[in-house]
């Protein structure tokens, strides 16, 4: 199974949280309070996303944490990559931290990096606004369609 990071997840919580009030420096405090994560995975995330460029710190007395950029230019991608490292599925993909015992002779070498570069293009055309908006749900694909002719 793909699975992203619980770092990751409470990333875009607490992101999604501050592009709600895209003009406040946020405190650690706040966003824990107000989103729920605690206050040390917060500080966690601010301590890595900073560097990466996704915020930006202010100090002194009115200090706090700020969104870089605006939420629709902020790419789930991005997320990911500041906090998981390179969007690599298996060893021998382009970016992977380990390597691969048997890559030499693996035939599927080089095939890896089709999936791995679809799956950072579908990460990288979901922005943070696209996750703040509200869900749509669409029914089942068996449930009953009503009539488009009434009567």
């Amino acid at each position: 199974m793909i699975r992203l990071s619980k770092l990751t997840d409470y990333a875009i919580v607490v992101m999604s949280e501050m592009a709600r009030r895209l003009d406040t420096v946020h405190t650690v405090a706040q966003l824990a309070d107000r989103t729920g994560v605690p206050a040390p995975t917060v500080a966690k995330l601010m301590k890595a996303l900073t560097p990466a460029g996704l915020m930006v710190s202010h100090r002194g007395a009115a200090g706090g944490y700020a969104l870089s950029r605006p939420a629709e230019s902020i790419t789930i991608a991005d997320i990911v990559v500041a906090l998981d490292g390179p969007i690599a599925l298996t060893a021998c993909v382009d970016g992977a931290e380990e390597a691969c015992g048997v890559e030499r002779l693996c035939p599927m070498r080089g095939n890896w990096e089709k999936i791995n570069t679809a799956i950072r293009g579908a990460l990288e055309q979901v922005s943070l606004a696209d996750m703040m908006a509200p869900p749509v749900w669409l029914p089942p694909a068996d449930a009953p369609r009503p009539s488009p002719h009434p009567g």
